[in-house]
C-alpha cells in the first residue's frame, strides 16, 4: 500500500524540527563557544567529542525503552510530541552562557547543557528514525520517505545559514541575537514536530520483540548488513561533520566574508534536495550500494576543490562546496534506506524484531562520527593556531581550515566506499527476505487464531 502525500510531509516535517536543533548546533555552536563564550578550540573539540559519544550511549538507552513501550498512539510517535519540550528547551540554553559567570562556570554550563542537550536528543531523533521502519516495509516507498526527510533537513539548513550568518560579522549583542534566535527555532520545531506526529502513522503493527538486553546484542551481532553499515557510517559522517563543524570558518577566512556561508548552504543545500529527489530512481535503476559508491567518488571530488581552490578563486570554491553537497546528500539519503532494510533483516535471521534498537545502534555510530568530526576539525583550528575573535587568522589556521573542510571528508568517504563494497543486501535479496517475513507473519496469525 502506497503511503499517502501527507504522510511524506508530515514525516519531512519531524526532520524540519530535529534540524532545527541538531544543525544549529552542528554548525554554528564551535564559532559561539570560541568567539562568544570565550571558550577555547582545544577545549570545545573535548566538549564536541565527549558530548556526542555519550549522545551515542543515550541513543541505545532510548532504543532500548522505545522498543519496550506501547500506548495507544503507537511506540514512536509519543516520544516525538512529548520529548520534543524538553530538547527545545535545551537548544536556548546552549546559546545562552551568562556572561557574567567566570571562565571556569561558562565551560561547566557548557558541558551540562550540550550533555543534557545530547540526551533529550536522543529520546527524539531515536524513535523518529525508528518510525520510517513502521510506516511501511516497501523498499520504494522508504527510499521516499528518506528523500521526504532529507529535503526537509537540507531546506532547514538553508534558512538556519539564512537566519543566523548575518548575525555573525553584523550583530551589535550577537548573544542576545543568538538567544532570541534559538527561541524562535524551538517554537516553529515544535509545531513541526506536532505536525510529524498528527500525520506519520504506523501502519506496519508488527509487535516488537520484548527481549533482554543480551538477545538483543545477539540480534544486532547477526546483522552483517547494519553492522557494516555502522561502520561505513562512522567513517563519512565524520568526514561529514569535520566539514560542517568549519564551514562558516571557511566562509569567513577562506573565501573572506561569514555572509558568504549563506550562499555555500544554498549551494549545498540545492545539490542534496536533487540529491535526495534522484535518490529513488537511481536507486532503483543502480541499486543502493552502487548509487553509494558514485556518490562517495563525487565526495572525493568536491573535497578535493573545497581543499585545494586557489585563494581568491571563489566561484571555484563554491561549485565545489556544490559537488560535496551533492555526494554527501545522497549518501546521508541513502544511510537511512539502507536501516529500514536492516531492521527486517534483523527479524528475518534472528526472529527478533526491534526497529529502535536497530537505529539507535546507527544513531550510535553516526553519533560517534559527528562526535569525531567536531573534535577534528577544533583539534585542527587549535593545531593550526586558531585566533579567536580575530580579524585574521595565520596562514597555519588557514591551512587547518581547508584540510577540516575539504580532505578530511574526502578520504573518509573513500574508506566509507571500500566497506561498503562488501554490504551483501542487494534489493533482489531484501525483496525475497520481506516475502519471506510475509510468510512467516501469517502463518503466525493463523496460528494465533486457531490457538
Amino acid at each position: 500500500m502506497a503511503l499517502r502525500r501527507v504522510e511524506y510531509v508530515g514525516y519531512a516535517f519531524g526532520d524540519v524540527g530535529n534540524n532545527l536543533t541538531f544543525s544549529m548546533v552542528a554548525a554554528f555552536l564551535l564559532i559561539y563557544y570560541t568567539d562568544v563564550a570565550g571558550i577555547s578550540a582545544a577545549t570545545a573539540g573535548i566538549l564536541f567529542l565527549v558530548a556526542r559519544v555519550w549522545g551515542g550511549v543515550t541513543d541505545l538507552v532510548a532504543g532500548r525503552t522505545v522498543d519496550l513501550t506501547s500506548t495507544r498512539w503507537g511506540r514512536f510517535r509519543p516520544f516525538i510530541a512529548f520529548g520534543a519540550i524538553p530538547l527545545l528547551v535545551l537548544l536556548v540554553l546552549l546559546f545562552s552562557i551568562p556572561s557574567g559567570l567566570s571562565p571556569g562556570l561558562r565551560t561547566v554550563w557548557a558541558f551540562v547543557s550540550y550533555l543534557l542537550f545530547s540526551l533529550a536528543y536522543s529520546f527524539v531523533n531515536i524513535p523518529y528514525g525508528s518510525l520510517a521502519a513502521a510506516m511501511t516495509q516497501s523498499p520504494d516507498e522508504r527510499a521516499k520517505l528518506s528523500s521526504s526527510r532529507s529535503i526537509g533537513a537540507s531546506l532547514t539548513i538553508l534558512a538556519i545559514a539564512v537566519v543566523v550568518s548575518p548575525q555573525i560579522s553584523a550583530a551589535s549583542n550577537l548573544q542576545r541575537t543568538l538567544t532570541l534566535t534559538t527561541i524562535g527555532f524551538a517554537v516553529i520545531g515544535y509545531l513541526s514536530y506536532l505536525f510529524c506526529f498528527s500525520t506519520a502513522h504506523e501502519n506496519i503493527q508488527v509487535r516488537a520483540a520484548k527481549v533482554s538486553i543480551g538477545q538483543t546484542v545477539s540480534m544486532l551481532r547477526q546483522n552483517r548488513p547494519l553492522l557494516l553499515l555502522c561502520l561505513a557510517t562512522l567513517l563519512f559522517l565524520t568526514g561529514m561533520f569535520s566539514l560542517q563543524t568549519v564551514a562558516v570558518f571557511y566562509a569567513r577566512d577562506i573565501l573572506g566574508s561569514a555572509d558568504l556561508y549563506i550562499v555555500l548552504t544554498l549551494i549545498q543545500t540545492l545539490a542534496m534536495v536533487g540529491a535526495a529527489m534522484l535518490v529513488p530512481s537511481l536507486a532503483g535503476s543502480m541499486g543502493k550500494r552502487n548509487t553509494y559508491l558514485v556518490a562517495a567518488l563525487v565526495v572525493v571530488v568536491g573535497g578535493a576543490g573545497v581543499a585545494f581552490a586557489p585563494t581568491g578563486w571563489t566561484a571555484l570554491s563554491i561549485i565545489a562546496y556544490g559537488v560535496l553537497g551533492l555526494g554527501t546528500g545522497t549518501v546521508n539519503t541513502l544511510i537511512f534506506a539502507f536501516q529500514a532494510d536492516t531492521v527486517d533483516y534483523g527479524e528475518w535471521r534472528s526472529g527478533l524484531r526491534a526497529e529502535a534498537s536497530n537505529y539507535a545502534l546507527l544513531s550510535f555510530t553516526r553519533k560517534a562520527g559527528q562526535g569525531v568530526g567536531g573534535w577534528a576539525a577544533a583539534f585542527a583550528l587549535s593545531l593550526g593556531g586558531y585566533v579567536a575573535a580575530s580579524g585574521s587568522q595565520p596562514q597555519s589556521a588557514l591551512t587547518a581550515i581547508r584540510v577540516a573542510a575539504g580532505a578530511i571528508p574526502a578520504v573518509l568517504a573513500i574508506a566509507a566506499g571500500v566497506v561498503m563494497l562488501v554490504y551483501p543486501l542487494s534489493e533482489k535479496v531484501f525483496r525475497t527476505l520481506v516475502a519471506e517475513l510475509a510468510e512467516r507473519h501469517a502463518r503466525a496469525g493463523v496460528e494465533e487464531r486457531e490457538s
